[in-house]
């Protein structure tokens, strides 16, 4: 499949978590904690292949997006820390929630710059062939990613 294509599905089955978050009360703490547990996991892995995979490869194809990769790698960084706050935090905190709603206006508003800035330019440059390539390449690597954003190293330690 093509790349792309798999991280924006990525992109929507974490947009689909957010909107069960938001649905919570205050009550639902349990809830809340199960939805929490999924983004990490899914948010961790889905940096961890843009950054290992994607990223590299886009910046080779597609030199002019250099400057929008290098703010990307700066969001992952930024999500992975509250991430790994949100793993080690009481959902009942009172903080949790407030925690959670930054992590999603930052994550959509990564997604936004990705799938309307840059990700038009990368599929242009790539073509389909080597989409689907890197796509399968995506797949192959995704069982191999962390799961804990403890486990992944910041962008300054690359």
């Amino acid at each position: 499949m093509d790349a792309i294509v798999l991280l924006r599905d990525d992109h929507k089955t974490v947009e689909k978590l957010f909107k069960r978050f938001e649905k919570t009360g205050d009550e639902d703490v349990a809830e809340r904690q199960s939805i929490v547990d999924e983004v990490i996991e899914e948010l961790t892995v889905h940096a961890w292949i843009e950054e290992r995979i994607f990223y590299p490869a886009a910046r080779e194809a597609a030199p002019e997006t250099t400057d929008h990769i290098l703010e990307s790698v700066e969001e992952h960084h930024a999500v992975v820390w509250m991430l790994s706050e949100l793993k080690n935090m009481d959902p009942a905190d009172e903080r949790f929630k407030a925690k959670m709603s930054v992590l999603m206006e930052n994550v959509r508003h990564h997604v936004e710059e990705e799938e309307q800035e840059w990700f038009p330019d990368v599929r242009k440059a790539m073509g389909r062939n080597r989409l689907t390539e890197l796509g399968d390449r995506i797949e192959a690597e995704k069982n191999k990613a962390p799961r804990d954003p403890l486990a992944v190293p910041s962008a300054d330690s690359k």
